[in-house]
């Protein structure tokens, strides 16, 4: 099994935490990265191989990384010279790929199976098979539904439920081979594309941890529920 580990984007919104290093390298805990969880876990998982998809200040993460010995894998790397998108690294690779695979953003904490994601992947012969997250929103306002000039609905301070992108993919090879190398696409495009062909996505609904370390804030909660979460994510480590 074969991951492709998103490892390029510059972490605008957790600066000043990314300014000196890339955001998957930024600490959890006292002793790990977040990318030494997500390479561990993986390992675990069965995944021998991985490509990290580098950008800014890749060459701290394939000076850390290295060959992958550290964690059983053997993992190579491929350079964004300019931003690509979600999957446009993963088009410069492709040749290099098994016919499925995993792709994922390398900021993400979960004791989601990926293993067991993949083979729903493979075994359900879907274009593109997404990790989703029930995720609820608190709305702090009255929210009005108006027509015509009246107000004819109110409710006061909703939570609205969603469902949400994991950032965790399982993908077909045939599913990538009519897009350019070298070309940005992010997965919003490829969505709508699949959408549109009536060829849509398959879903791999998931209810553990999550957490998406995008800002500030989520960085602190990471940090603060390591102790209690570091079973769960690290089993045996």
């Amino acid at each position: 099994m074969h991951a492709v580990i998103l490892a390029g984007g510059k972490g605008v919104r957790l600066r000043p935490y990314t300014t000196r290093l890339p955001k998957p390298l930024v600490p959890i805990g006292d002793e790990f990265s977040i990318l030494d969880i997500v390479l561990a876990q993986l390992s675990q998982h069965g995944f021998e191989r991985a490509t990290l998809a580098i950008g800014y200040l890749g060459d701290l993460i394939r000076s850390y990384v290295g060959d992958g010995s550290r964690w059983g894998m053997s993992i190579d790397y491929a350079t964004e010279d300019s931003p690509l998108g979600t999957i446009g690294p993963v088009l410069q690779i492709l040749d290099t790929l098994p016919d499925n695979f995993l792709v994922m953003n390398g900021d993400v904490l979960t004791d989601l199976d990926y293993s067991s994601m993949l083979k729903q992947h493979v075994g359900g012969n879907a274009p593109l098979t997404v990790a989703t997250y029930q995720r609820q929103v608190k709305i702090d306002f009255g929210v009005l539904t108006t027509q015509n000039g009246r107000v004819v609905e109110f409710t006061e301070k909703p939570t609205l439920n969603y469902r949400v992108s994991m950032g965790v993919y399982g993908l077909s090879k045939a599913t990538l081979r009519e897009y350019q190398p070298g070309t940005p696409l992010g997965f919003d495009e490829l969505v709508l594309d699949l959408l549109a062909s009536g060829n849509p996505p398959a879903e791999f609904d998931f209810g553990g941890y999550w957490l998406d370390i995008g800002r500030p804030d989520d960085y602190d909660r990471a940090n603060a529920e390591f102790d209690d979460i570091r079973g769960t994510l690290l089993k045996g480590a």
